[in-house]
This record gives structure tokens, C-alpha cells and sequence, in this order.
């Protein structure tokens, strides 16, 4: 029988933990770059080789995933224009600072409301906990009676996928995934969040920044 010393069993507990820890990262890159992943709520990251100027160094919030397609929206690409320029009858957002978002390539003039909120309210519908589309009624309601918590923004145009079309864009590394709670969006600085989220996938033989 071999004697089996401390030091060895300190190795093999080494040597498997790392086993354990890489098979981990593993998995976790898997799914980051799998098209299986793709689902309502998560982000999607752009590749820093992805050279479509509609997308280049963008982060989506996928808001429709299914048998019709996917659907978008690009949270770090905050414009000059005024909400209130864009919605010039609702009084409520006179000389308030927000300001118009690009959403996407995809119906340009259509506007698109996202919302944080700490509870479900009528004429929204829910994308991931806590975070809501709606309608300008549920807006006038965040502005006229704000809540620490709660939050809004608004983009103009949208990001679409034809069935099958992002899916393919992930096989060939355009696209990485990450939870959505993996940051506050609301309050995430646009500047820093395709970074940052690059930063925070874990396969870096996959997605790289040169």
C-alpha cells in the first residue's frame, strides 16, 4: 500500500480545486458565447472586431427573444437631443435634463421606454426583475412622483434580428452575453459600459481588446 503523505494530499486537493476552478470558467465562457444564452433581459456585448458602425463597441439590452426574433437595445449611445424636444406636449418634462438615447438602426422615429421599478405597474410589460417597457403614462407617473429607486430612459429606434440572425453572428464572435444585473444600467456611466463589460466576460481567446 502507498503511504499517502500531507504533502500529497495537499497537492491532489491543489491540483483538483484548479481543476474544478478552470472547468468553472469553462462552463462560464461557454455560456458568455454560447447562442443558447441568448434570452430576454441579458446584455449583449459587441465584439471589439465587430466593425458595423451600428454597433461598433455597443451594449444591447435584449428586450424580445424568440421564434419572430430579437430585439434590442443599445444602452450606451445617449444623444444631445432633449426629451422634452422629442415629447413637446407632456409639460411635465419642461426644463428637465433627460435625454434621448439611439436605441438602434431599426425605426428610427419610434420612441421606446425602459423603466426601473419596485413594483409592476398598468401599461408595462416586465423584460427581467425590476425592469419594465412602457408607455408615456408610466412616465408622467416617474416624473411627476419620483422614487429614489426608480428610474427611466428613453430611446429612439431599436435593434432587430431576423430568426436564426444573431444566433449566427455569436458563432462567428460578434457578440458575448452577460446577466443583466451584472450592472446597475440605469446608473452605469455610458462612456465606460462597453468597456467595462468587455472587462468582465471571461474568454479572453474569444474577446479580446487590442
Amino acid at each position: 500500500m502507498a503511504l499517502v503523505t500531507p504533502l500529497g494530499i495537499m497537492k491532489s486537493a491543489f491540483f483538483v480545486g484548479t481543476f474544478l476552478l478552470v472547468s468553472a470558467l469553462s462552463a462560464q465562457a461557454q455560456q458568455e458565447f454560447s447562442p443558447a444564452s441568448v434570452e430576454r433581459g441579458v446584455l449583449l456585448v459587441a465584439s471589439p472586431s465587430l466593425g458595423d458602425p451600428n454597433f461598433h463597441q455597443t451594449v444591447l439590452l435584449i428586450i424580445e427573444h424568440g421564434r419572430g426574433g430579437t430585439v434590442g437595445l443599445i444602452l450606451n449611445r445617449p444623444t444631445n437631443i432633449l426629451l422634452s424636444e422629442v415629447l413637446p406636449d407632456f409639460t411635465v418634462l419642461k426644463r428637465t435634463p433627460y435625454r434621448l438615447f439611439a436605441g438602434g438602426p431599426v425605426n428610427q422615429a419610434q420612441l421606446v421606454l425602459l423603466f426601473r421599478l419596485t413594483q409592476v405597474l398598468p401599461d408595462t410589460r416586465q423584460i427581467v426583475d425590476g425592469i419594465y417597457v412602457g408607455t408615456p403614462r408610466v412616465l408622467e407617473r416617474i416624473v411627476t412622483q419620483p422614487r429614489p429607486t426608480e428610474s427611466f430612459r428613453a430611446f429612439a429606434g431599436f435593434a432587430g434580428w431576423a430568426p436564426g440572425q444573431l444566433e449566427h453572428e455569436m458563432l462567428e464572435g460578434a457578440w458575448g452575453i452577460l446577466p443583466s444585473d451584472v450592472f446597475n444600467i440605469f446608473d452605469k456611466d455610458p462612456a465606460t459600459l462597453w468597456l467595462d463589460s468587455i472587462t468582465r466576460l471571461q474568454a479572453p481567446k474569444s474577446i479580446s481588446i487590442e
